[in-house]
């Protein structure tokens, strides 16, 4: 049940009929993945400690630069060379003494992302390198957990949602394959703040709207977003039968 500090804390959004009482309770009850707690990982986390999600599992093995601050707003100057992960913490804990934190300091390898995905009831992927997208997008194939995928670099953005659980669902591999053009990141191209702050709040109302229940999902859909010229644009995307991830044959 909700104690009376959570019905007053989380009042505002359980006045919303498609969320009430119940939603909050399924949102209490949930446990979350980020991966990586950056400019994406940073309003995820905030917005979803904020909601009650119950507990939130932080996985980063970095630390808090700079270079970090203009974009990564979860962290602050005094957390320059702590961990990010107990630097999110501690700002979490401020915002929400009701939840749960788990901390996953190291790099995940496979056999502890393995277990980090299946401990967990969705994954959101706010990292900002194609290998480490592959290998949640695979671990989440292979636990049938759904996954809210997200990437902002200079002035472009993009998010989509993949669902195992939903057969007409395509995974993150079905869209990208085996990647294309060399990566960059955002200390070699650039990238625009505010950006980074839309794709992650996009990305953690997805989460609530599957953790709670409600609205439609971005599955079988990818959102792009055109900062410079401020427009969005959505194309279909349908899952690949011949997919080396999540096709019949790696089922």
């Amino acid at each position: 049940m909700l104690n009376d500090q959570e019905l007053l804390r989380y009042s505002r959004q359980i006045l919303l009929a498609h969320i009430d009482i119940e939603g909050q309770l399924r949102l209490k009850d949930s446990r979350v993945l980020i991966v990586g707690l950056g400019g994406l990982g940073a309003p995820v986390a905030l917005y979803l400690a904020a909601a009650g999600v119950g507990e939130l599992h932080l996985a980063d093995f970095d630390t808090v630069d700079l270079t970090n601050l203009q974009r990564q707003i979860i962290h602050d100057t005094d957390s320059v060379g702590m961990s990010k992960v107990d630097s999110a913490i501690k700002r979490l804990a401020a915002i929400n003494p009701e939840i749960q934190l788990v901390a996953h300091r190291t790099a995940l390898d496979e056999d502890s992302l393995a277990a980090a995905v299946a401990g967990v009831d969705l994954v959101l992927d706010c990292s900002d390198n194609f290998s480490t997208r592959e290998a949640v997008n695979a671990a989440c194939v292979l636990a049938g957990k759904p996954l809210v995928s997200g990437a902002a670099i200079r002035l472009e953005g993009q998010l989509s949602v993949f669902d195992p659980r939903r057969p007409e669902s395509p995974c993150y591999h079905c869209l990208y394959g085996h990647g294309s053009e060399a990566e960059l990141t955002c200390s070699e191209a650039g990238v625009v703040g505010p950006l980074v702050g839309l794709v992650g709040s996009l990305q953690a109302l997805e989460a609530l709207k599957l953790l709670a229940g409600f609205g439609e999902p971005l599955v079988g859909r990818l959102l792009l977003i055109d900062a410079l010229g401020s427009r969005f644009r959505e194309l279909r995307v349908k899952r690949d039968p011949g997919c080396s991830v999540c096709g019949p044959k790696h089922a």
